[in-house]
């Protein structure tokens, strides 16, 4: 198995500080289907030893130098071996063709980075975990339930993408019809993608916003479009997914035997984040006629919105405590 050459940037380009409590480098891995994925690797400095570590990624259509890498540093700090990776398709990884999504690549992308830090000298690779955001903390309880090496698995401010790609928001497009419409559109869209021989964008975080947005919409302006979470390679702060990325998604619903995964995990979201219903169904999911459910909690976060959960928001209210303290129980 050979890994593409990828084109890292070595430059300190994150939308958070470099702290000076861990050691930052470059990494790369591939998944199963062999494409290659970059991620920074944070180690805490001054710690010997088999670490315990944890893999992290998403927002659904950001990259590693937003709140995945401030998740990693910051676990880091706290003694546990971490890396930040971008999904395939996105940011610094491979993949082609570029800016699309797959319910199941996407998954295997959590599973490759479990292959690679099993590997790493300094690892305990007994000891795993793995946490994701928004979209990515759907992805990351959809691994949990494939693959009984992860040991502890934090879902923060999570989507199921496969729900809200096939049901709209709220569920409010939960319908025979409303799914053919959406279905019909994106065919449509594939034969005029082909004709011109590239991928048409989608757009990412509407911009300028709207008097009228939705308040989840100026809630992502705020994070994705002003310097608090801007980042050229993120896709939501830019051009955004193809039109066509997420058509997969539509037909395959994951999360399908949550209430059978046996390791640890915590969903965290805010009690103002219009994303809330995913958590809680989800956890509600996973623990309705399980025989796995003394491991599993759920942890709503007073007065918090969704994008409060990438980077802290002004009242830094990510429960860093409660996720390093998940881990270390159960790590």
């Amino acid at each position: 198995m050979t890994e593409e050459k990828l084109v890292l940037t070595e430059e300190w380009d994150k939308t958070f500080p470099k702290s000076d409590k861990t050691e930052h480098q470059k990494v790369t891995f591939h998944n199963r289907y062999g494409i290659t994925l970059a991620a920074d690797m944070y180690t805490p400095k001054g710690v010997s030893g088999k670490l315990s570590a944890i893999a992290v990624c998403g927002p659904f259509g950001a990259v590693k130098e937003q709140c995945s890498g401030l998740y990693a540093q910051t676990l880091a700090e706290r003694g546990f071996l971490t890396v930040a990776f971008d999904p395939s398709f996105t940011g610094e990884s491979g993949g082609q063709p570029r800016y699309m999504a797959s319910p199941d690549i996407n998954t295997e992308d959590f599973s490759a980075a479990v292959d690679f830090l099993s590997v790493q000298d300094n690892v305990d690779p007994d000891k795993i975990g793995i946490l994701g955001i928004c979209g990515w903390g759907g992805m990351a309880i959809n691994a949990a339930a494939a693959d009984t090496r992860i040991k502890a698995t934090v879902a923060s401010t999570m989507y199921d993408m496969t729900r809200v790609n096939a049901k709209g928001y709220f569920d409010s497009e939960d319908s025979e019809e409303k799914r053919y419409e959406k279905k019909a559109a994106l065919n449509a869209q594939r034969i005029k993608d082909y004709k011109s021989g590239e991928y048409e964008l989608g757009g990412g975080v509407v911009d300028p916003l709207p008097d009228d947005a939705p308040y989840f919409v100026k809630d992502y302006y705020d994070y994705y479009k002003t310097p608090r979470g801007y980042h050229k390679r993120s896709l939501n702060s830019n051009g955004g997914w193809n039109k066509t990325g997420c058509l997969s998604f539509i037909n395959m619903p994951i999360l399908q035997y949550s209430n059978e995964i046996r390791s640890a995990v915590l969903i965290v979201h805010g009690d103002k984040a219009h994303s809330c219903y995913f958590g809680k169904d989800a956890y509600a999911d996973m623990t309705r006629d399980s025989k796995y459910t003394a491991n599993k909690e759920l942890l709503i976060v007073p007065g918090a919105s969704h994008t409060d959960l990438y980077d802290g928001g002004k009242d830094k209210v990510i429960p860093f405590d409660k996720i390093a303290g998940f881990y270390t129980a159960n790590l």
